[in-house]
């Protein structure tokens, strides 16, 4: 009998805060998985409104209110992530109760449709799947000998991501996107 291969299609996505407000992105990153290949990453800054940073968050991410000051603000880059989410209404994201909500928060303050997406998160999988006392994006890619980038830049984990849920659904010997309901849900 022949193993069917899962190839899956789904977008990676990650955003890093200005604040501890949901809709201050400051940085938004895509990983396009097609045909359970990495395609594409990209990642872009993003101006939060008002430009305004907290101490603790600028620690973090290392991202400071020049570096967004000339950048575009949520609706621009929404629409070219939406691009990608047009051919393919699936985000994987680790921790995506983080991440789905920051969409939702800055879908609301600029008057923005919500889309109809489903996703699933990276994280409940770790934790169902996995016994390690930790399951951090950096740490999980680290145990799992997953190529990491640079933690807590939206591009890289969101490559992070993307290579972490398909070892994932390896693992878990799925083969269809639909078989992870246990970790999704709807935008």
């Amino acid at each position: 009998m022949a193993t069917t291969l899962f190839k899956p299609d789904f977008v990676a996505i990650d955003f890093e805060t200005a604040t501890g407000k949901r809709a201050s992105i400051c940085e938004a990153g895509i990983c396009v998985v097609r045909d359970g290949q990495v395609a594409e990453t990209r990642s872009w800054l993003v101006r939060p409104q008002g430009n305004c940073y907290s101490y603790w968050n600028m620690q973090i991410h290392g991202i400071r209110p020049a570096d967004t000051a000339d950048a575009p603000e949520f609706p621009e880059v929404w629409a070219e992530i939406n691009r990608y989410l047009e051919c393919c209404p699936v985000l994987v994201a680790h921790n995506a109760a983080f991440d789905i909500c920051c969409i939702r928060h800055s879908l609301v303050l600029y008057g923005l449709p919500k889309p109809d997406i489903t996703y699933y998160c990276s994280l409940r999988a770790a934790r169902r799947l996995y016994s390690f006392g930790c399951n951090t994006l950096d740490y999980l890619c680290a145990r799992l000998g997953i190529p990491s980038g640079r933690h807590h830049r939206a591009g890289d984990d969101a490559a992070m991501c993307a290579h972490l849920f398909l070892r994932e659904m390896a693992d878990a010997g799925i083969c269809r996107l639909e078989d992870m309901g246990h970790c999704g849900g709807k935008l």
